[in-house]
């Protein structure tokens, strides 16, 4: 009889490359989640250079001893998604592949253990029972890292506290406090070599508070801020950045899709827990399948339309009307819609940018006079049935409203009743009449100037912006044949996602044969579709 054996090794090197940030700072990152996972309200690092030792020592609920030997499986975790930030069952493993040992101390009630594990082999990484050496006093868990590079990152102190502020940047504002009284309700202090990291709100120019809120609660599912500068700011700030139960997952003006005219000036912050349940494996980004994409997805939604709004009020937003658009997109954009339901099943990953999925994205029946609360009702409908169709429950803070935040739209919201549900169980927006329309939150087209750029154009999230300022595009359009460059674009910017490298041209030559199908097929037959 055979036996199946792992190249441990091998697999730890492909779960660091999934991580979008360095080694070092994944490590810290999983460290600091697994501390606020087990209802931490203390967490010290301790950085000896002269032993090239990390020490990380946390107050939560520690472990008893079956669970501290399971935890030196690898991928094997007794957490569940949406109820952490934690979920995979990896985190300080990772160490493996840096660290001479790493020592484990644990206590939980009257146990009180600990254990030694290395990397021997591509294949073995062994570990053992040990005394405890009394890293943890009451209760909690310690974990000492041995590194094998005595000048590693891991060794500076200034390296530490910047990088935790850089991730967990929510839990050190005083801004976000009240938003975390349930998922924390001792509060989280962090300390680097006795030093405590004080929590500071200090941005310079003006600031605007961000605010989203569902079912009509006078509690906000989200809040944030908006902050412009009168000087540019460092690129670590500049962009919109997203985070979940006190983890900065995104950062950036490319994942939001709205873009200032000034993106280089201004920033800000914005905390949604309820997206804790939609993180992928290494909690840099978020799904874009089935329910869990669709709840980010209208949480996006939610959130451009206040980026928007604020941004509009600071005069510094691009003007959608004032920039010439063709008058072939509009038609296109639904010509391409179905397209890309027809090619769905033969390439799956585009179907995290149509309209409608089975099982996925649903279609929510809105009215045409909204007026900006559409990503609101939105994100309610996608909610509620994730909600019901996932046992992970969305935990409501009791002290959400802030006197930082002030409550917006309460007013006009007092007034109206609740929507009722249409029959098959979606919620309607309220408006003041008109017919109801399906918002739309698939595939969408923008245009851009970037001369220096040889490139037609690119796939941001669920945008393709054109390059105008491309020669072959201002040849399209002395040519009249925009339509054609539009599809050649789109094609070649959906094309990584879809196929790999090898298979882009196959991909592109099918992309456009069905769009010529479509184009050729009679407007009454697309009617009766």
């Amino acid at each position: 009889m055979g036996e199946t054996r792992v190249d441990l090794l091998h697999l730890l090197e492909d779960l660091r490359d999934a991580y979008p940030e360095a080694l070092e700072d994944t490590i810290l990152t999983e460290v600091v989640a697994n501390s606020l996972d087990s209802g931490a309200s203390r967490l010290s690092f301790s950085v000896d250079a002269s032993r090239s030792t990390l020490t990380v020592v946390d107050n939560g609920s520690g472990m008893h001893r079956r669970a501290l030997s399971r935890y030196h499986d690898i991928a094997s975790s007794s957490k569940v998604r949406g109820q952490g930030i934690g979920f995979a069952g990896v985190g300080i493993k990772l160490g493996l592949l840096i660290c001479h040992e790493v020592m484990t101390e644990t206590r939980c009630g009257k146990t009180h253990v600990a254990t030694s594990w290395h990397l021997s082999s591509r294949h073995r990484a062994p570990w053992k029972w040990v005394p405890p050496v009394g890293l943890v006093a009451e209760q909690g868990t310690a974990v000492r890292l041995t590194v094998q590079n005595a000048l590693s990152p891991l060794l500076d102190p200034g390296f530490v506290e910047g990088s935790i502020r850089r991730h967990f940047q929510p839990l050190l504002d005083p801004a976000f406090e009240h938003l975390f009284v349930s998922a924390y309700p001792k509060g989280f202090a962090i300390f680097v070599n006795g030093m405590s990291l004080e929590k500071e709100h200090g941005m310079d120019g003006e600031e605007a508070p961000l605010e989203i809120r569902l079912l009509r609660k006078r509690k906000p599912s989200a809040i944030g801020y908006l902050f412009r500068s009168t000087h540019p700011l460092p690129v670590e700030k500049q962009g919109l950045s997203i985070s979940t139960l006190g983890k900065v997952i995104k950062g950036g003006w490319d994942w939001l899709g709205v873009i200032p005219t000034a993106p280089d000036r201004i920033g800000g912050l914005i905390e949604v827990p309820a997206l804790a349940a939609c993180l992928t494996l290494n909690k840099g980004d978020f799904v874009r399948v089935g329910n869990r994409g669709a709840t980010f997805l209208a949480y996006r939604k939610a959130i451009q339309e206040a980026v928007s709004r604020q941004l509009i009020a600071w005069g510094d937003v691009r003007d959608a009307s004032e920039e010439p658009r063709p008058r072939v997109l509009r038609p296109m954009e639904r010509e391409l819609e179905r397209v890309l339901e027809d090619l769905s099943n033969a390439y799956p990953l585009l179907g995290s940018l149509i309209d409608r999925r089975a099982g996925g994205q649903k279609r929510l029946p809105l009215g045409t006079s909204g007026d900006g609360a559409d990503g609101r009702a939105l994100v309610t409908s996608l909610v509620t049935s994730h909600a019901e169709e996932d046992p992970v429950e969305v935990k409501e803070n009791p002290g959400l409203s802030s006197p930082t935040f002030p409550s917006e739209g309460e007013r006009s919201d007092s007034t109206n009743p609740p929507a009722p549900p249409t029959s098959d169980g979606m919620t309607l927006l309220p408006d003041k009449g008109g017919p109801r329309r399906p918002v739309r939150y698939g595939l969408d087209i923008q245009f851009e100037d970037r001369p220096d750029d040889e490139e037609l154009g690119h796939l941001v999230e669920s945008t393709v912006w054109l390059n105008q300022a491309h020669p072959a595009y201002q040849r399209a359009v002395v040519s009249r044949s925009v339509g054609y460059h539009i599809a050649l674009t789109v094609a070649l910017s959906l094309a990584p996602l879809a196929v790999e490298p090898a298979h882009e041209h196959a991909f592109v030559t099918k992309f456009l044969s069905r769009w010529g199908e479509e184009v050729d097929t009679p407007r009454s037959s697309k009617r009766k579709r």
